[in-house]
Protein backbone atom coordinates (compact mmCIF):
# COMPACT_ATOMS: atom_id res chain seq x y z
CA UNK A 1 0.00 0.00 0.00
CA UNK A 2 2.54 2.30 0.70
CA UNK A 3 3.98 2.20 -2.68
CA UNK A 4 0.41 2.85 -4.04
CA UNK A 5 1.02 5.76 -2.07
CA UNK A 6 4.43 6.69 -2.98
CA UNK A 7 3.36 6.69 -6.46
CA UNK A 8 -0.32 8.45 -6.32
CA UNK A 9 1.66 11.41 -4.65
CA UNK A 10 4.29 11.58 -7.35
CA UNK A 11 1.23 11.31 -10.08
CA UNK A 12 -0.23 14.36 -8.17
CA UNK A 13 2.78 16.16 -8.15
CA UNK A 14 3.30 16.28 -11.84
CA UNK A 15 -0.44 16.99 -12.50
CA UNK A 16 -0.18 19.68 -10.54
CA UNK A 17 2.95 21.14 -12.40
CA UNK A 18 1.05 19.97 -15.68
CA UNK A 19 -2.17 22.31 -15.00
CA UNK A 20 0.15 25.37 -13.91
CA UNK A 21 2.02 25.12 -17.28
CA UNK A 22 -1.76 24.40 -19.12
CA UNK A 23 -2.60 27.25 -17.42
CA UNK A 24 -0.12 29.66 -18.13
CA UNK A 25 -0.23 28.67 -21.83
CA UNK A 26 -3.87 29.45 -22.08
CA UNK A 27 -4.67 25.74 -22.91
CA UNK A 28 -7.93 26.32 -20.73
CA UNK A 29 -9.78 23.12 -22.07
CA UNK A 30 -6.20 21.03 -21.10
CA UNK A 31 -6.54 22.48 -17.87
CA UNK A 32 -9.61 21.36 -17.23
CA UNK A 33 -8.67 18.04 -18.22
CA UNK A 34 -5.47 18.10 -15.81
CA UNK A 35 -7.91 19.59 -12.71
CA UNK A 36 -10.50 16.63 -13.04
CA UNK A 37 -7.49 14.06 -13.25
CA UNK A 38 -5.87 15.37 -10.19
CA UNK A 39 -9.28 15.33 -8.19
CA UNK A 40 -9.35 11.62 -9.04
CA UNK A 41 -5.64 11.43 -8.29
CA UNK A 42 -6.53 12.78 -4.66
CA UNK A 43 -9.60 10.97 -4.21
CA UNK A 44 -7.62 8.15 -4.54
CA UNK A 45 -5.00 9.12 -2.27
CA UNK A 46 -7.38 9.85 0.61
CA UNK A 47 -8.95 6.49 -0.05
CA UNK A 48 -5.45 4.41 -0.01
CA UNK A 49 -4.31 6.52 3.18
CA UNK A 50 -7.78 5.81 5.10
CA UNK A 51 -6.57 2.18 4.49
CA UNK A 52 -3.95 2.26 6.20
CA UNK A 53 -5.32 3.70 9.34
CA UNK A 54 -5.11 1.40 12.09
CA UNK A 55 -8.56 0.57 12.92
CA UNK A 56 -9.81 1.76 16.06
CA UNK A 57 -9.02 -0.82 19.54
CA UNK A 58 -12.57 -1.87 21.17
CA UNK A 59 -12.96 -0.57 24.85
CA UNK A 60 -11.57 -3.22 26.76
CA UNK A 61 -14.23 -5.54 28.93
CA UNK A 62 -14.13 -7.95 31.83
CA UNK A 63 -15.78 -10.98 32.54
CA UNK A 64 -15.46 -9.76 35.83
CA UNK A 65 -18.27 -7.83 37.30
CA UNK A 66 -17.55 -4.31 38.91
CA UNK A 67 -17.37 -5.78 42.36
CA UNK A 68 -14.98 -7.99 41.60
CA UNK A 69 -12.97 -5.84 39.91
CA UNK A 70 -12.43 -3.65 42.79
CA UNK A 71 -11.91 -6.35 45.22
CA UNK A 72 -9.23 -7.96 42.64
CA UNK A 73 -7.23 -4.35 43.11
CA UNK A 74 -8.07 -4.33 47.09
CA UNK A 75 -6.80 -7.60 47.14
CA UNK A 76 -3.47 -6.95 45.39
CA UNK A 77 -2.94 -3.62 47.69
CA UNK A 78 -3.79 -4.91 51.32
CA UNK A 79 -5.43 -1.63 52.40
CA UNK A 80 -8.13 0.88 52.33
CA UNK A 81 -7.85 2.60 49.19
CA UNK A 82 -9.41 5.42 46.71
CA UNK A 83 -10.84 4.82 43.86
CA UNK A 84 -8.77 6.17 41.87
CA UNK A 85 -6.09 4.05 43.06
CA UNK A 86 -8.12 1.14 42.06
CA UNK A 87 -8.43 2.17 38.73
CA UNK A 88 -5.16 2.51 38.15
CA UNK A 89 -4.26 -0.51 39.73
CA UNK A 90 -6.95 -2.25 37.51
CA UNK A 91 -5.84 -0.63 34.90
CA UNK A 92 -2.05 -1.61 34.99
CA UNK A 93 -2.11 -5.54 35.80
CA UNK A 94 -5.98 -6.31 35.35
CA UNK A 95 -8.73 -6.11 32.51
CA UNK A 96 -8.31 -2.29 32.04
CA UNK A 97 -12.36 -1.74 32.19
CA UNK A 98 -12.80 0.16 35.33
CA UNK A 99 -13.58 3.47 35.26
CA UNK A 100 -14.01 5.85 38.18
CA UNK A 101 -17.73 6.61 37.27
CA UNK A 102 -18.55 3.31 37.99
CA UNK A 103 -17.55 3.00 41.70
CA UNK A 104 -19.28 6.49 43.10
CA UNK A 105 -22.15 4.24 44.47
CA UNK A 106 -20.56 0.96 44.79
CA UNK A 107 -19.92 1.46 48.83
CA UNK A 108 -23.45 2.74 49.15
CA UNK A 109 -24.79 -0.56 47.14
CA UNK A 110 -22.57 -2.94 49.26
CA UNK A 111 -24.43 -1.26 52.62
CA UNK A 112 -28.13 -1.58 51.55
CA UNK A 113 -27.55 -5.28 50.32
CA UNK A 114 -25.46 -6.11 54.16
CA UNK A 115 -28.49 -4.30 55.36
CA UNK A 116 -31.18 -6.48 53.95
CA UNK A 117 -29.26 -9.89 54.64
CA UNK A 118 -26.51 -9.42 56.98
CA UNK A 119 -23.41 -11.63 56.06
CA UNK A 120 -25.40 -13.27 52.72
CA UNK A 121 -21.79 -12.79 50.64
CA UNK A 122 -18.42 -13.60 51.33
CA UNK A 123 -17.15 -10.03 51.18
CA UNK A 124 -18.12 -6.69 51.13
CA UNK A 125 -16.50 -3.64 50.26
CA UNK A 126 -16.86 -1.21 53.00
CA UNK A 127 -15.60 1.90 54.08
CA UNK A 128 -12.57 2.45 56.21
CA UNK A 129 -13.23 4.00 59.55
CA UNK A 130 -11.72 7.17 60.80
CA UNK A 131 -10.41 7.66 64.31
CA UNK A 132 -14.22 9.08 64.53
CA UNK A 133 -15.72 5.69 63.48
CA UNK A 134 -17.27 7.79 60.97
CA UNK A 135 -16.63 6.56 57.14
CA UNK A 136 -13.32 7.81 55.37
CA UNK A 137 -14.48 9.88 51.66
CA UNK A 138 -13.64 8.37 49.33
CA UNK A 139 -11.39 4.60 50.68
CA UNK A 140 -12.98 1.44 50.21
CA UNK A 141 -11.91 -1.50 52.20
CA UNK A 142 -12.58 -5.50 52.35
CA UNK A 143 -14.85 -6.47 55.19
CA UNK A 144 -12.89 -9.45 55.24
CA UNK A 145 -9.59 -7.29 56.56
CA UNK A 146 -8.75 -7.42 60.13
CA UNK A 147 -10.81 -4.68 62.13
CA UNK A 148 -7.29 -3.30 62.47
CA UNK A 149 -6.87 -3.41 58.85
CA UNK A 150 -10.09 -1.22 58.14
CA UNK A 151 -9.86 1.16 60.42
CA UNK A 152 -7.05 4.29 60.32
CA UNK A 153 -5.43 6.81 62.83
CA UNK A 154 -3.51 10.04 62.31
CA UNK A 155 -0.66 8.20 60.14
CA UNK A 156 -2.76 5.94 58.73
CA UNK A 157 -2.39 7.37 55.14
CA UNK A 158 1.13 7.52 54.96
CA UNK A 159 1.36 3.61 55.88
CA UNK A 160 -0.71 2.56 53.69
CA UNK A 161 0.82 4.26 51.16
CA UNK A 162 3.72 2.94 51.40
CA UNK A 163 1.81 -0.73 52.11
CA UNK A 164 -0.03 -0.14 48.69
CA UNK A 165 3.99 0.72 46.57
CA UNK A 166 5.12 -2.27 48.62
CA UNK A 167 2.49 -4.50 47.09
CA UNK A 168 2.93 -3.15 43.73
CA UNK A 169 6.46 -3.91 43.71
CA UNK A 170 6.65 -7.11 45.15
CA UNK A 171 3.68 -7.65 42.24
CA UNK A 172 6.01 -6.54 39.62
CA UNK A 173 8.95 -8.41 40.59
CA UNK A 174 7.38 -11.63 40.20
CA UNK A 175 6.48 -11.13 36.81
CA UNK A 176 8.81 -12.06 34.05
CA UNK A 177 7.30 -9.07 32.05
CA UNK A 178 6.21 -6.59 33.80
CA UNK A 179 3.43 -4.39 32.27
CA UNK A 180 4.74 -0.96 30.79
CA UNK A 181 1.55 0.34 32.80
CA UNK A 182 1.86 -0.79 35.97
CA UNK A 183 5.58 -0.06 35.56
CA UNK A 184 4.57 3.36 35.19
CA UNK A 185 2.40 3.68 38.28
CA UNK A 186 5.02 2.27 40.30
CA UNK A 187 7.31 5.17 39.59
CA UNK A 188 4.81 7.92 40.25
CA UNK A 189 4.28 6.47 43.27
CA UNK A 190 7.92 5.86 43.99
CA UNK A 191 8.33 9.58 43.69
CA UNK A 192 6.71 10.53 46.98
CA UNK A 193 9.57 8.02 48.57
CA UNK A 194 12.95 9.36 49.20
CA UNK A 195 15.16 7.21 47.69
CA UNK A 196 12.75 4.81 45.94
CA UNK A 197 13.87 6.05 42.59
CA UNK A 198 16.47 8.38 40.75
CA UNK A 199 15.24 11.85 39.30
CA UNK A 200 12.27 10.96 36.84
CA UNK A 201 13.72 7.36 35.57
CA UNK A 202 11.41 4.65 35.64
CA UNK A 203 11.34 3.02 39.17
CA UNK A 204 13.36 -0.54 40.15
CA UNK A 205 10.92 -2.44 41.64
CA UNK A 206 13.21 -3.86 44.37
CA UNK A 207 14.63 -0.14 44.74
CA UNK A 208 11.09 0.95 45.58
CA UNK A 209 10.39 -1.98 48.19
CA UNK A 210 13.65 -1.29 50.27
CA UNK A 211 12.91 2.23 50.68
CA UNK A 212 9.34 1.84 50.97
CA UNK A 213 9.92 -0.76 53.92
CA UNK A 214 12.70 1.55 55.27
CA UNK A 215 10.31 4.72 55.70
CA UNK A 216 7.39 2.13 56.70
CA UNK A 217 9.94 0.69 60.25
CA UNK A 218 9.83 4.34 61.22
CA UNK A 219 5.93 4.56 61.43
CA UNK A 220 4.63 0.73 61.97
CA UNK A 221 4.95 0.45 65.62
CA UNK A 222 3.05 3.77 66.40
CA UNK A 223 0.24 3.21 63.93
CA UNK A 224 -0.23 -0.35 64.72
CA UNK A 225 -1.22 1.01 67.99
CA UNK A 226 -3.54 3.52 66.85
CA UNK A 227 -5.55 1.35 64.73
CA UNK A 228 -5.84 -0.87 67.37
CA UNK A 229 -7.33 1.76 69.58
CA UNK A 230 -9.68 2.76 66.99
CA UNK A 231 -10.41 -1.12 66.22
CA UNK A 232 -11.02 -1.84 69.83
CA UNK A 233 -13.26 1.40 70.55
CA UNK A 234 -15.28 0.21 67.06
CA UNK A 235 -15.74 -3.80 68.60
CA UNK A 236 -17.35 -2.03 71.42
CA UNK A 237 -19.91 0.65 70.87
CA UNK A 238 -20.72 -0.25 66.73
CA UNK A 239 -23.01 -2.66 65.75
CA UNK A 240 -22.17 -5.08 63.08
CA UNK A 241 -23.31 -2.75 60.23
CA UNK A 242 -21.71 0.22 61.33
CA UNK A 243 -17.88 -1.69 62.04
CA UNK A 244 -18.38 -1.82 58.55
CA UNK A 245 -19.90 1.14 56.81
CA UNK A 246 -19.08 3.74 59.67
CA UNK A 247 -21.30 5.46 62.28
CA UNK A 248 -23.32 8.87 61.58
CA UNK A 249 -21.94 11.91 63.34
CA UNK A 250 -24.19 11.42 66.01
CA UNK A 251 -23.48 7.55 67.03
CA UNK A 252 -20.29 8.30 67.32
CA UNK A 253 -21.01 9.77 70.75
CA UNK A 254 -22.74 6.42 72.14
CA UNK A 255 -20.29 5.12 74.83
CA UNK A 256 -17.75 7.15 74.43
CA UNK A 257 -16.42 7.80 77.78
Amino acid sequence: MSESLDALERRIAELRAEVRRAVKARENSLARSLRGELRRAEQAWDAAITAEEPTPREPETSLLPIREQVHQALALLGVPTSARLIVAVNDAFFSGALRGSQLSSLRRDEERSFRSDPYARPYYLCAALTDRLSPARGLLADSTWAPELRVLGPLSPRVDFLTSTMRIAEHLARLAEPPPGALRLLSRMAQNIPGAVEGLAPADPATALRAARAELEVHRAADAAQRAEVAARASRQLPDVERLFGAAAMSTLRGAC
